[in-house]
């Protein structure tokens, strides 16, 4: 790694992390761990051709967790001086000193910790001159205007690149990091129609910038979005089967993540309590989690505990196999960590080998849901109720635009009622999958 990108050298992080624990111990901490970071990036954002923002971020911080046998306190600071550093962790050692026992606090487990850690090719610059941003973001943003004479306004076209490296420490010998980017290009276009107006975007994310598409392709890509838009309509109410697009669709996985993670389990707070080993999801759902991907944007040899990571089906033929465990929530249960300290890596819905039209196909009749309002879901009951925008189907294919609509079930229902999932997946996260079909749904309209 050039040392030039960053203002501190990878071993210099290395190196704060581990005067960071020694002071820590030396003040009385039974165990301490701390992690230091350091970003920077630019984000360029052109409205109807003119430059409307141009954003510059540079960040660094240490934070340090201290124990004082099973009490815990945590201090962070922005300052790498020795003197702010030694404040930091005296802060969290007076923190932990008035906090309350707790027998889950603690480091993770020694023989959970990642002692190889895989190079997953997470990190790819792009020396991208803020004049050539601008241009990107102009070229995206003119090329979707220019579809169509109804496209008439824009919200705007973003290039954006980031960049990041970080060193993880612990107090039981524990030292590792890495560097990783991420980078973008959005664009969202409003079509006019009579004193009609309809908006829709894309955008694309990738950790090489050599991946990401050509900007004028998002900017089109937008534009016809927001095209097909025009002329929609309500909807009586009805119960029909609902294809959610892939963009949408990964948020029902995240819902899941939600409710099979730690945190909502043992606080009793989950519509999936105790499902492990039980049929969750429909018999043709697989969902796996794949954290070496190479260049994959949720790939982790490690958690932020340190716990190494390891490839795993979470859910085989709708039986859920394991949770979403860090150490604390994994004692809470009474069982190991799943090395999701800080979230899922690269969950994968399988597909059930067909593409978008094949889906509306299978569907015949019913809506195809394109964008999700509001956020009515309840994680304690499953009760699902969104407000929605999409396409109304007929005959396996779409017929018009439909708005001002609400899109209603259980999830746990909604999970068993799954019938389909396609091959045109959007990588954009943690959560990777194509649309995905449900059975039946209630949609209230007029």
């Amino acid at each position: 790694m050039p040392d030039t990108r960053f203002t501190y050298a990878p071993e210099k992080l290395k190196q704060l992390a581990r005067e960071v624990l020694d002071y820590a111990g030396g003040r009385g901490a039974t165990a301490a761990e701390a992690e230091v970071s350091e970003g920077f990036g630019q984000t360029v954002t052109v409205r109807r051709g003119e430059i409307e923002t141009i954003e510059y971020n540079r960040d660094k911080s240490i934070g340090v967790t201290v124990y004082i046998g099973k009490q815990r306190g945590h201090a962070s600071t922005t300052d790498f001086s020795a003197r702010a550093m030694r404040d930091t962790v005296d802060a969290a050692l007076s923190i932990a000193r008035y906090t309350a026992h707790d027998e889950c606090a603690g480091l993770a487990e020694e023989d959970s910790l990642a002692r190889d850690v895989p190079d997953l090719d997470l990190w790819h610059p792009w020396g991208l001159p803020v004049e050539s941003a601008i241009e990107l973001a102009r070229a995206c943003e003119e090329a979707g205007l220019a579809l169509d004479s109804r496209l008439t306004n824009s919200e705007g076209a973003t290039v954006s690149t980031q960049e990041s490296h970080f060193a993880y420490g612990n107090t039981l010998g524990f030292l590792a990091g890495y560097p990783a980017s991420r980078h973008g290009i959005a664009c969202a276009l409003i079509a006019g129609k009579n004193d009609e107006m309809q908006r829709d975007d894309w955008y694309e994310t990738s950790r090489d910038a050599a991946e990401l598409p050509e900007c004028e392709s998002v900017g089109r890509r937008a534009g016809s979005r927001a095209l097909r838009r025009l002329g929609a309509r309500k909807i009586g109410t009805a119960q029909v089967p609902v294809l959610f697009e892939a963009p949408v669709a990964a948020s029902l996985l995240g819902h899941f993540v939600s409710a099979a993670s730690g945190g909502s389990l043992y606080r009793r707070s989950s519509f999936l309590l105790d499902s492990a080993g039980k049929a969750v999801f429909a018999p043709e759902v697989t969902i796996t989690e794949q954290p070496h991907v190479p260049m994959g944007l949720a790939s982790a040899p490690f958690d932020e505990e340190g716990v190494a990571t390891h490839p795993r089906d979470v859910v085989r033929d709708g039986v859920l196999q394991g949770y979403f465990l860090g150490s604390y929530s994994a004692r809470k249960l009474g069982l190991k960590s799943t090395g999701n300290a800080g979230g899922s890596h690269n969950l994968i819905l399988r597909d059930t080998g067909t593409d978008f039209d094949g889906l509306l196909k299978a569907m015949g009749r019913g809506l195809l849901v394109t964008e999700l309002l509001g956020h009515g879901v309840n994680s304690v009951t499953g009760d699902y109720s969104r407000g929605a925008a999409g396409y109304w189907v007929e005959g396996g294919e779409i017929a018009f635009p439909v708005q001002e609509i609400t899109v209603a079930g259980n999830l746990a229902d909604m999970y068993r009622s799954i019938i389909g999932a396609g091959t045109d997946v959007v990588r954009r996260g943690s959560r990777q999958c194509g649309s995905i079909l449900i059975e039946r749904m209630t949609v209230a309209g007029d």
